[in-house]
């Protein structure tokens, strides 16, 4: 998902309201018949916390005979944060790391200094029609952080903390949230949840990391009088609690956020860092083949874009 062309999100109306700071609407690409929505970055608002990319995958029926078959790519300074709600997708990277990743699960792959991985529906699944909905969000490295070894962690979906109360239910995927701890590990202050409301409920959205937003995935919300589709990031102002009302339809949601970064990213590609030139090292690098390979998919990569 990760090699989508996709050009900046467009931002939205006015709000009259001061409790969103930017409402962004994603930018749809098309990939043959599979449709990705970016929401970050946009040249409004770079980074959430330490969330850096942000794209929406699906909800998409592939036809029989078609496949997810994301070639062999390379990353730095980052880590990839994959996400299912539907289907399947099969990881494999440069460490050795082989791993279907389920609805409900999370991928977690820090790239550090350097990975290259592939993301295929897994074998046992071609030939027939593929339903896939996801997300998957990239997390820049803290400064200090981004060089170093690359690592890959699996979470699986019944290990990570759970909530339910007036109409909401979630699953905590990183952080600390409503008194929960996810056991999933980040290198820095972050937050992702997965909410559902029921519809006319509320959801107090507390202030208690420094940089929030919420993507609706489906259905329509409305928080303090100004009413939000689905297909849309909201930049929550620091510093306040945010009430969250559903419409008649309900939602589900994702929160994410988490502390700033200390200093500037930049991203090209597949590529993040805070040096420009650790990017075009990067490039030169991919393109002679200084990456290394991933087993058992080793035939196949994605050139570096002209």
């Amino acid at each position: 998902m990760s090699f989508f062309p996709g050009e900046d999100p467009t931002a939205g109306d006015a709000l009259s309201s001061d409790a969103i700071e930017k409402l962004i609407i994603p930018r749809t690409s098309d990939i043959g018949g599979f449709e990705v929505r970016r929401a970050l970055p946009s040249s409004r608002r770079r980074l959430v916390g330490p969330f850096i990319f942000f794209d929406r995958m699906g909800p998409a029926l592939l036809k029989a005979g078609s496949a997810l078959d994301v070639r062999p790519h390379p990353h730095i300074g980052l880590s990839t944060v994959t996400y299912l709600f539907d289907g399947e997708i099969k990881h494999r990277d440069s460490l050795g790391t082989e791993r279907v990743v389920r609805p409900g699960d999370l991928n977690l792959m820090t790239a550090g200094r350097g990975i290259v991985h592939s993301e295929r529906t897994p074998e046992n699944s071609r030939g027939q029609p593929l339903s896939i909905s996801g997300v998957q969000t990239w997390l820049a490295l803290p400064d200090g952080r981004e060089e170093i070894d690359p690592s890959f962690s699996h979470t699986d979906r019944d290990d990570m903390p759970v909530f339910a109360a007036g109409g909401a239910q979630g699953r905590l995927i990183i952080g600390e949230f409503e008194g929960l701890v996810s056991p999933v590990s980040t290198l820095s202050d972050t937050l992702y949840v997965d909410l559902r409301l029921d519809p006319l409920s509320k959801f107090q959205f507390s202030a208690g990391y420094e940089e929030r937003a919420i993507y609706i995935l489906e259905g329509s919300l409305t928080i303090a009088g100004d009413n939000f589709d689905a297909d849309r990031l909201l930049v929550v102002r620091p510093g306040d609690d945010v009430t969250i009302k559903s419409n008649e339809t309900g939602c589900h949601i994702m929160l994410f956020g988490g502390a700033p970064l200390a200093s500037r990213r930049y991203i090209w590609w597949n590529f993040v860092s805070s040096s420009k030139e650790r990017i075009e090292q990067a490039k030169e690098e991919w393109r002679t083949a200084r990456f290394d390979i991933v087993p058992g998919d080793e035939e196949e990569f994605i050139p570096l874009p002209e």
